[in-house]
């Protein structure tokens, strides 16, 4: 009788326990589609967001409008006593829950020639993308590789980790990590049916390109046009799909063509 009122217990658990998504950088931008994307898809969403109040806000408020599920927490993912108390402080509210799905979206850019870079252009843009990434990823691979479920990383990198750009040589080297540590992490995770994986955009209508020269730029690309935010969250959509579940330690580009 014992063993049975055990097993109606793991049954209730697994019953009430709801999977997550959590998007760093998730208040603009791609981070922005994508938080809207999940919400589509009808998984909870945690928007995770640095500084921008107004801007997290107005994602929750969209996402409430479709009948989404949102949270948004603010903290800085460079920061490793910030995350910690922030995704501890969610773990507290959500007992049987847990984050089965992240995206490392975060990144900053401080674009210079290297010879001209401050320590801070240097520091601050490693410390946002790869600093973060380690410290928001290892506080939740624990449960993701101990629920039977399992779960799904997509890293962004980008366009600039695969072919470097000048005056970039910063924001080149922390994208270039980014897809080291997805495929080595994927190694590490694959038999707990946890995938990781490396989105990388091209040139991307969002607050980061605002400033290049589009027209010009375009000329470079196949397609003659700049990505939309969307196109890059229907990827990262699949990515964290069942239908990708074969998929690990993969870098996928979504560039227009542009190499």
């Amino acid at each position: 009788m014992q063993q049975i009122a055990w097993a109606r217990r793991e049954i209730e658990l697994i019953i009430v326990t709801v999977k997550y998504a959590l998007v760093t950088g998730g208040s603009r931008g791609i981070g922005r589609a994508i938080c809207l994307k999940f919400a589509e898809l009808g998984i909870p969403t945690i928007v995770g967001y640095h500084s921008n109040d107004l801007a997290a806000q107005e994602v929750s408020d969209a996402i409430l409008r479709v009948g989404g599920n949102v949270t948004v927490l603010k903290f800085d993912v460079g920061d490793k006593e910030e995350v910690e108390f922030a995704l501890n402080a969610w773990e507290k509210t959500h007992p049987d829950d847990y984050i089965a799905y992240l995206v490392n979206n975060a990144g900053i850019s401080r674009d210079n020639l290297m010879f001209m870079m401050t320590d801070d252009d240097w520091e601050s843009v490693i410390k946002t993308s790869v600093n973060g990434l380690f410290y928001v990823t290892r506080f939740l691979l624990p449960k993701m590789m101990s629920r039977g479920h399992g779960g799904r990383i997509v890293n962004m990198s980008s366009l600039s980790g695969l072919k470097g750009l000048a005056g970039q040589t910063n924001y080149c080297a922390a994208k270039a990590a980014i897809i080291g540590a997805t495929r080595a992490l994927a190694q590490e995770t694959a038999t707990r049916n946890v995938t990781v994986n490396a989105v990388a955009p091209g040139f991307i209508t969002t607050d980061m390109t605002k400033d290049l020269n589009e027209e010009e730029l375009k000329k470079l690309i196949p397609m003659k046009r700049f990505g939309k935010p969307e196109e890059v969250a229907d990827l990262v959509g699949f990515l964290c799909s069942d239908k990708a579940s074969y998929i690990t330690g993969e870098v996928i580009s979504i560039n227009g063509g542009l190499f």
